[in-house]
């Protein structure tokens, strides 16, 4: 982003890039997103976008570690409770679906094995330091907090719109989603109790 402080009509534009960029690359991944549609959609221009973001990777970036910081942020962990924070996860990947599609994108084209993003990019520390504390505390299963996590995680996603089985949709009428809840709610909690 440009060093100077924006103008509100900077600001604005800015916001409209960033939200029309989001569906292109949840749409269309990063090598199929399109500036010339996202510069369209957003009234503005290439040399506007490209001042803010540099290049269409900054662009992505941008946005991709954006939406991880409003996972970490909107659906913080609770480590004594990982049962509700899989469905909390749940309830996140049917408001934002854009977001899980962004990180698998991230995945595909980017980054095919191991850890998601750098080591320095990474925002799961302090997810990792609950899952240590909530085991030593007896709480939780043992074994690698990463590990836990992930599993928690990957049940979380079983209905995201990157399922290879089903992707629910928030226009599911809600008695569709209590039962999943359910499910999940009681997977996770057996599935991560204490030996």
């Amino acid at each position: 982003m440009a060093d100077q402080p924006l103008t509100s009509r900077g600001a604005a534009t800015y916001q409209r890039i960033l939200d029309v960029a989001t569906q292109e690359f949840a749409q269309h991944g990063i090598a199929g997103a399109r500036i010339e549609r996202i510069v369209a959609a957003a009234r503005t221009n290439k040399a506007q976008l490209y001042a803010y973001f540099g290049n269409k990777e900054g662009l992505f970036d941008a946005i991709f570690f954006g939406s991880l910081e409003r996972i970490t942020n909107v659906v913080p962990i609770d480590a004594t409770d990982l049962a509700d924070w899989a469905v909390r996860l749940y309830n996140e990947y049917l408001r934002r679906p854009d977001l899980i599609r962004l990180a698998t994108w991230a995945r595909l084209e980017r980054r095919p094995t191991g850890h998601l993003v750098e080591d320095r990019d990474r925002l799961d520390d302090h997810k990792l330091r609950a899952i240590a504390e909530a085991q030593a505390a007896g709480l939780v299963r043992q074994g690698d907090p990463f590990d836990v996590m992930a599993m928690v995680i990957a049940m979380s996603m079983a209905w995201s719109p990157v399922s290879n089985v089903y992707a629910a949709t928030a226009q599911e009428p809600p008695e569709v989603h209590e039962p999943r809840r359910i499910l999940l709610r009681e997977c996770v909690r057996r599935a991560m109790a204490a030996d």
